[in-house]
């Protein structure tokens, strides 16, 4: 009997305790601070002045995994990755995914150190088990790169940058982002994209189909990230960079490298800038995506490379697969001829060499992988 393979969960959420940056920001930023308050059937997340989502909850308290134990509590997350067949994982913040929403720089950069601490603090125990995920400012790049050296010296991988760039922040194909992208590839440092994030909201719709619409929606905040990081040239400029999107699927990969390496050529005379290679070999390169049911991901790998691919449970929300996630993996590769060595790479080798994450097999030197 084959062994079980060792399984890498690349979406995957933590909560923070609600009051942390109530209780963390100075007297000046506080009016600031993400918190969320029960309002009747709802759960709010917002700041003194601004209410930035509202979940209503009347018809299931526990949606998302709301009062799921191994959420907030590391001891009982382990209880819950041993029970799913999850060896590894990286974990996104639950209100840490709406500092995007943040105005005021000082408050943003801010509170992207109290969150960066206290995830330092919850996982660094564990390091066997999680990749460190932190928050990056960007408001003002200045304070970007300044967090994003300081979170190297604790040694984390990755960190997060708004799957949307806000108003007033340079798009994706802007060069604006030249010397933060040059400095995470030379730290090894892995920019992840968490669909959502940066997003006004993420109800864009409330007729008919909107549970449908809205969340099949967010698989357009990965396609134009990587439209225009590759597009617009920066990441060709910045080869050692490294971007993964996570929580918008993955089929749409080899939809838009293809769609993109077919313009750059047909409309040749105005394409500006010239990239160094086609626009599928930089996602080759450079770009890997999350996913969780989509098998016609795994079948398009010759468009996109194998590489490109990292299997997630996104526990414990309600579109995840705990605590089913093995039945899952049985199902994704049914009736599809794919090697054992590429069922391994997505299941949790491609993660583990992405995150330099130490595995006595798959990845034995993490820190070869920066160099």
């Amino acid at each position: 009997m084959p062994m079980k393979p060792f399984i890498f969960s690349a979406d995957s959420h933590v909560r923070e305790p609600n009051s942390l940056f109530l209780d963390k920001l100075p007297a000046s930023l506080k009016q600031h601070a993400v918190h969320t308050i029960k309002d009747g059937d709802a759960l709010v997340t917002k700041t003194e002045h601004k209410t930035i989502f509202k979940l209503r909850l009347a018809k299931n308290p526990d949606f998302g995994g709301a009062t799921r134990l191994g959420i907030h509590d590391l001891g009982g997350r382990l209880i819950d990755m041993e029970k799913d067949g999850i060896d590894a994982e990286i974990a996104f913040p639950s209100l840490g995914l709406w500092l995007y929403a943040i105005d005021d720089e000082d408050a943003e950069l801010a509170q992207c150190e109290i969150y960066n601490d206290w995830n330092n603090e919850y996982f660094s125990g564990h390091l066997n088990r999680f990749v460190r995920c932190g928050v990056l400012p960007v408001r003002n790049l200045k304070y970007a790169e300044q967090e994003l050296r300081r979170i190297a010296t604790l040694g984390f991988t990755a960190v997060m940058l708004p799957s949307i760039p806000m108003t007033g922040i340079p798009k994706y194909n802007d060069e604006a982002w030249d010397p933060l992208f040059k400095l995470a590839g030379d730290l090894g440092i892995v920019f992840v994209l968490h669909t959502g994030t940066g997003a006004e909201t993420v109800v864009n719709e409330r007729g008919p189909g909107a549970a449908v619409i809205n969340y099949s929606m967010q698989m357009n905040d990965g396609i134009n990230a990587i439209m225009y990081m590759v597009s617009g040239g920066l990441l060709d400029r910045n080869p050692k960079a490294q971007v993964a999107v996570i929580e918008c699927g993955a089929s749409w990969l080899a939809a838009i490298a293809e769609r993109m390496d077919e313009v750059y050529v047909a409309h040749d005379i105005f394409v500006r800038p010239k990239l160094s290679m086609m626009p599928s070999e930089i996602i080759k390169r450079q770009v890997t995506c999350s996913f969780q049911h989509d098998r016609a991901c795994i079948m398009s790998r010759s468009v996109t490379g194998t590489r490109a691919l990292m299997w997630a449970s996104d526990y414990p929300h309600a579109e995840g697969t705990f605590p089913h996630s093995q039945s899952v993996i049985e199902g994704l590769f049914a009736g599809i001829d794919i090697s054992e060595q590429d069922k391994i790479d997505i299941l949790g080798g491609n993660a583990a060499r992405l995150f330099r994450f130490k595995h006595e097999t798959l990845n034995p030197n993490p820190e070869l992988i920066a160099a």
